[in-house]
């Protein structure tokens, strides 16, 4: 914890159920817990699990130029996005290569809160906001709550009204348990579920009401590792893990293409000029590498940096990997050389392990998204 200068209000409550507090973005995280991690794995896939996710930051752009800023620094169309309303989003640099993602709320009509990951989106926006009418605030009093699963639903439908109608993207100011929230249906899982977001001062009592209130439904604790094997499943990023910062070319520098990656759908189709939007059009079609999934023989998790091999070549590298024991299925995400990115092409693991495996498309899990999409 030697880099954390941001402090979650739940951090005895991590302590309390095993957890060291390892550093990330800035805060300490519960990275693990004493429990098992499939355990936690099998909740958000069948029942619903509560984790912490204050370690992302929070940051309010307010003010006449907010929206414009958004526009040019962000791969979304900002002005389709109304109140209530959030979308995912990336961000480039002038060089067309991706530096962050997240995720962008409005909360009025010259009002957003962007909800961003491990790169420098936030630093870029903040230079950017310079000499513009816009403020920027940096919130660590917000805390974000993740309740994520089947049941997740189920649970809050009895403490929020309406709360089963609320679609996918978009986010209520409510009260729960007579606390002043807002809740947003998105996560990071692949399953329906829900962000709270609360102050500082009322998480501790939000968390230990959602667990003692959920008990009866199999709501767990969950530790931030568990995100590793859902996000695997399911189709999710999480940079710079799966990026070139963490394996670099040989002779070009760090940066990927959202054309490699997976993430030109993160590009509006109305949208119109926007911070390295030239050369990520000209990059289209000359994809060096693409992340794809890898399905492995056995019942043993590959381990990240185990490489991939066909015709006595290396042609990829696995990123993240995970052994479900609900499905039964070792499986991986992976850079993986443009021509063995095809279903079933034949490959060889070599590393911690040294097994058969085959290329697979993503996602492993609902790859029709209807789960994390569902109404009712």
């Amino acid at each position: 914890m030697a880099n954390s200068w941001r402090i979650s209000a739940l951090a005895e409550r991590h302590r309390a159920l095993g957890s060291q507090l390892e550093d990330w973005s800035g805060m300490g995280t519960a990275w693990t817990y004493a429990s098992d991690l499939a355990d936690e794995h099998e909740a958000i896939r069948t029942r619903a699990g509560l984790m912490d996710v204050s370690g992302l930051k929070k940051v309010h752009y307010v003010g006449p130029h907010a929206e414009s800023l958004l526009e040019y620094a962000t791969s979304r169309d900002i002005s389709k996005v109304y109140p209530g309303k959030s979308v995912y989003a990336t961000m480039l640099n002038e060089a067309g290569k991706f530096v962050d993602d997240c995720v962008i709320y409005r909360t009025g009509p010259n009002a957003f809160m962007v909800v961003h990951g491990s790169g420098n989106g936030h630093e870029m926006l903040l230079r950017s906001a310079q000499g513009r009418q816009v403020a920027v605030l940096f919130d660590d009093d917000l805390h974000d709550l993740s309740l994520q699963g089947p049941l997740a639903v189920d649970f809050l439908a009895e403490q929020v009204p309406g709360i089963r109608e609320l679609p996918y993207f978009h986010h209520l100011q409510t009260r729960l348990f007579d606390r002043p929230v807002m809740i947003s249906r998105t996560g990071y899982t692949g399953e329906r579920g829900y962000e709270i977001f609360c102050k500082a001062a009322d998480a501790p009592l939000i968390w230990d009401s959602i667990l003692d209130k959920g008990r009866d439904l199999g709501i767990i604790p969950c530790a931030f590792t568990a995100l590793d094997w859902l996000r695997v499943e399911s189709y999710l990023l999480f940079f710079p893990y799966d990026n070139s910062e963490m394996y670099p070319f040989a002779d070009q520098p760090a940066g990927d293409t959202l054309w490699e990656l997976g993430l030109d759908f993160t590009v509006s189709p109305t949208k119109g000029d926007f911070r390295g939007a030239s050369e990520h059009r000209r990059l289209q079609g000359k994809e060096r590498f693409r992340i794809f999934g890898v399905l492995l023989d056995g019942d043993k998790a590959a381990e990240a940096g185990d490489t991939l091999w066909a015709g006595g070549k290396q042609v990829g590298v696995i990123t993240c990997a995970m052994y479900s024991r609900l499905s039964g299925k070792s499986m991986a995400i992976a850079r993986m050389e443009v021509p063995y990115a095809e279903q079933g092409a034949a490959l060889e693991v070599k590393g911690s392990l040294a097994v058969q495996a085959i290329a697979h498309s993503l996602p492993f899990d609902d790859p029709e998204k209807k789960k994390r999409t569902a109404k009712g």
